[in-house]
């Protein structure tokens, strides 16, 4: 299948051909029909299955086939809500990027900065907008946006937006949307809430499934190395001598561990920088694009911050810390070999982190190979005092950790239960 058999409009095929892309992704093969034939999508997909262009191009050649600004001045038509800053900023240059040969304008708004150039944007006028749940509604009770206009709502990354805990504020955008609108509902995963919340959101909604979370991509080849806990940084110092491995995004479970990666790894002379919640957005923004830019060789990430980013082939992962949760492992090795490219995946396991290596390779079904070429193997010396005393301290961090998951994810559940069909 080519762009051409999705009757997309030239203005559209023209950007679609400068963006270098020649077949639609599995879920844009799927979604890009539906939503121009106005019908509600309900979609499971994660980062990277190339699902913002499944909504951004069709919305656009809606706009642009019937333009929401025959006359007066350009009133919101299309509102995208996304949990994170750098997926709002990324959707946005998507917009941009695909819509650059027609008269359609967006414009992205976020928390952690000054809304003044967000708002002078607005008074100019969009077409569409993206956003963040907090900044949206902040603006929107100081009368910047009106609501009232909105004919195509997509909110994006559904099941991050409850596990951050915005299940009231999609609550109450939901309330200023009109009833009559094309709904479009994106998530990784489709728990019992999340389903629950898309049944308030969609009308007689087409499903659109591609890449379960249990499945990881046939072009990321996994390795293994099991090492100790002091061992690690050496470990990590020792890959990063592979002079291929040129752009590395690195996860850590922390803030502060990946704060303490960046400092180990400056030392050593390596290019580095830390992403996650503590940073300003002006210096996330910054980070990301050294990062793409190839200033920055290793960007070391939290999960939160990392959700959305997305880097053309990107082809290294290394997991510096093990999640405890196995679905968080195939997110993050999702960053890296898309669009059909190579991707590496390298994990460090820690003993502490075995059992997490085992929930991992249940639920992707096959074993991850375990380099034997490691000058740091794991051995079955008792910990250090030192040793222990930080194991300690970081399991009761990942206990602490647990429970702030739990009662958030308990929350979403308890809020998605009190709301009612919007039709």
């Amino acid at each position: 299948m080519t762009f051409q058999d999705l009757h997309l409009i030239p203005s559209l095929l023209k950007a679609v051909e400068e963006e270098g892309y020649e077949a639609p992704t599995a879920i844009q093969a799927q979604a890009i029909p539906l939503v121009l034939k106005r019908q509600d999508v309900l979609g499971s997909a994660q980062t990277g299955t190339g699902k913002t262009a499944a909504f951004a191009i069709p919305i656009l050649q809606l706009l642009t086939e019937d333009p929401p600004h025959a006359s007066g001045r350009r009133k919101i038509s299309a509102l995208i809500v996304t949990p994170t800053r750098e997926l709002a900023i990324q959707i946005g240059e998507s917009f941009t990027a695909y819509g650059r040969h027609t008269h359609i304008k967006n414009t992205v708004i976020f928390g952690g900065v000054s809304q003044n150039q967000q708002t002078q944007a607005l008074k100019r006028g969009v077409d569409v907008l993206i956003a963040t749940p907090g900044r949206l509604l902040d603006l929107m009770d100081q009368g910047y946006i009106s609501l009232e206009d909105v004919r195509y709502f997509v909110l994006d990354e559904a099941d991050r937006m409850l596990d951050m805990g915005f299940i009231h504020d999609i609550k109450k955008i939901l309330a200023r949307l009109p009833r009559e609108r094309q709904s479009l509902f994106f998530s990784a995963t489709m728990p019992p809430n999340i389903l629950q919340l898309s049944q308030q959101i969609l009308n007689r909604p087409k499903k659109v499934v591609v890449s379960p979370v249990s499945s990881t991509a046939e072009t990321i080849q996994q390795y293994l190395y099991l090492t100790n806990r002091t061992s690690k940084n050496d470990l990590l110092l020792h890959l990063l001598e592979n002079p291929d491995l040129n752009q590395v995004l690195l996860f850590s479970r922390t803030k502060h561990g990946a704060d303490r990666i960046v400092r180990k790894l400056q030392k050593s002379k390596i290019p580095c920088a830390a992403i996650h919640g503590n940073k300003s957005q002006h210096q996330r923004q910054k980070v990301l694009q050294a990062f793409k830019d190839g200033g920055i060789r290793v960007l070391v990430a939290t999960d939160i911050a990392a959700r959305g980013i997305d880097i053309d082939k990107l082809r290294y992962v290394i997991n510096y810390d093990i999640p405890n949760e196995a679905e968080t492992y195939v997110h993050r090795i999702g960053r890296c070999g898309r669009a059909g490219e190579e991707g590496i995946a390298l994990s460090i396991c820690e003993p502490e982190e075995n059992a997490y290596i085992r929930d991992i390779e249940k639920l992707i079904r096959q074993k991850i190979p375990v380099v034997s070429d490691n000058p740091f193997p794991q051995t079955d010396l008792p910990m250090t005092e030192a040793e222990k005393k930080e194991f300690l301290k970081e399991k009761q961090r990942r206990k602490q950790e647990f429970f702030e998951n739990r009662n958030k994810k308990r929350a979403g559940r308890a809020g998605g239960s009190r709301g009612g069909r919007r039709r």
